[in-house]
């Protein structure tokens, strides 16, 4: 069997959750392969609402083994919190969730270090989520990092080293805080993890795929968000692209089968960074309003803007994605015109290649759609789909050239349609 794997094409934030909550009666396994808490995805049904930061978000569905991958970071205070809040809501996650041994933890001084970074930065910050993200990858890749498994193999001993470590480092910052209070929620957390099935997942997964199982391979953020191929410096911490998930689960790259491209009928940005379709007008904070637009865990308004077909081009090329799934059509009912960048206009010059730098002399060239002005949350098949709708997608599939094979009309799990 492959693993099939699904992914955001733009900067994050583009329904990832609800999708996989979607496809996972489909698998067995569902795992994460990268990202931390700084990474919500927001599921909806039977008039619930969820936001899952570390859990992947196949854990609702009965009977189906969730795995926190080996590229994955964890905060044990964040995740303590985010598994007693499923369990007071009736959800029972220790039979269903299992965490690898080569995960890193996120220490408390990791987001001491956060803070102090960004703060240092001023004006030039990157616009970090200040969860401890960034200085518990540097640390995963400099060699000193705390994993899952040190729980059991001499962990004080790793832990109180990392620790004065992280102190010489901070004392650099001039930054005062109170190191106890962060620990007292942060050894709490390590307790409650102690209380899950704790495995070698890249064991795991592989015998269960030789088994004739299937896996379906979650990502978070975005593939403009990628360390190597994404907006840098503007860009999150690890490899968010489908080369991730081999080295996020221990997979070979022959395992791959379907990649699952999401991406929204428009585009949005959290944080700093270019965004070559950022619209500062009225337009702009419609899409804001009408797709609520504002960040599932930190609660920051995103940057709204008209989708980005060269961007779009560049990550489904990346990931070699073989379906497209386009989320949140809804938002874009009301509008009597809908554009689309097909290209980038540089130094004059038009290009359907996107550029080493899009942060500075970027002209969007866009066409101009007609809108379909219609209730898209009400219909109940492809059938109803207006006629403007359906020309909007055979444009991005023609675009793209790849097929849409889901359609999200709304939040709901029950809104949404596969082609």
């Amino acid at each position: 069997m492959k693993v099939d794997v699904l992914l955001g094409l733009q900067w994050g934030d583009e329904g990832k959750g609800k999708v996989v909550d979607v496809l996972t009666p489909q698998y067995e396994v569902v795992a994460r392969f990268q990202g931390g808490p700084n990474a919500g995805h927001t599921l909806e049904f039977e008039g619930e609402k969820y936001i899952l930061k570390s859990i992947p978000s196949g854990i609702f569905q009965d009977g189906k083994i969730n795995i926190i991958g080996n590229g994955v970071v964890i905060d044990p205070a964040l995740f303590k919190q985010e598994v007693e809040g499923l369990e007071s809501s009736g959800h029972t996650l220790t039979d269903r969730l299992f965490i690898s041994k080569k995960a890193h933890l996120i220490l408390p001084t990791h987001r001491l270090l956060d803070a102090a970074s960004e703060k240092a930065m001023g004006d030039a910050k990157i616009g970090t989520t200040g969860r401890g993200i960034g200085p518990a990858y540097t640390d995963k890749v400099g060699r000193h990092g705390l994993r899952v498994g040190d729980l059991f193999h001499n962990f004080e001993e790793k832990y109180r080293n990392a620790v004065l470590r992280h102190k010489e480092l901070l004392d650099h910052y001039q930054l005062e805080y109170d190191l106890p209070a962060l620990e007292k929620p942060w050894f709490e957390g390590i307790e409650k993890m102690k209380e899950f099935t704790i495995i070698d997942s890249e064991h795991f997964i592989n015998k269960h795929l030789a088994e004739g199982g299937s896996v379906l391979a979650e990502g978070a953020q975005g593939s403009m968000l990628d360390i190597d191929f994404g907006s840098y410096p503007f860009v999150t911490s690890s490899n968010t692209i489908c080369a991730g998930a081999c080295s996020g689960m221990g997979v070979a790259p022959g395992r791959i089968g379907e990649v699952y491209g999401i991406f929204k009928a428009y585009c949005t940005r959290v944080g700093s960074g270019p965004f070559p379709t950022e619209l500062s007008d009225e337009d702009g904070q419609r899409l804001r309003d009408n797709g609520n637009e504002y960040g599932s865990v930190t609660g920051r308004p995103r940057r709204c803007g008209w989708i980005d077909l060269v961007a779009l081009r560049y990550t489904i090329m990346l990931n070699g994605v073989t379906k497209l799934v386009m989320m949140k059509s809804d938002v874009l009912d009301s509008f009597e015109t809908i554009k689309a960048c097909v290209a980038y206009r540089v130094n004059g010059e038009e290009t359907e290649d996107l550029p080493y730098d899009i942060s500075d002399g970027i002209e969007p060239v866009y066409v101009e759609l007609p809108g379909w002005q219609a209730d898209m949350t009400k219909m109940q098949s492809e059938d109803e789909f207006p006629e403007e709708f359906n020309n909007y997608l055979t444009f991005l599939e023609t675009e793209l050239g790849v097929p849409i094979a889901i359609v999200s009309l709304g939040p709901d799990r029950a809104q949404t349609i596969i082609r």
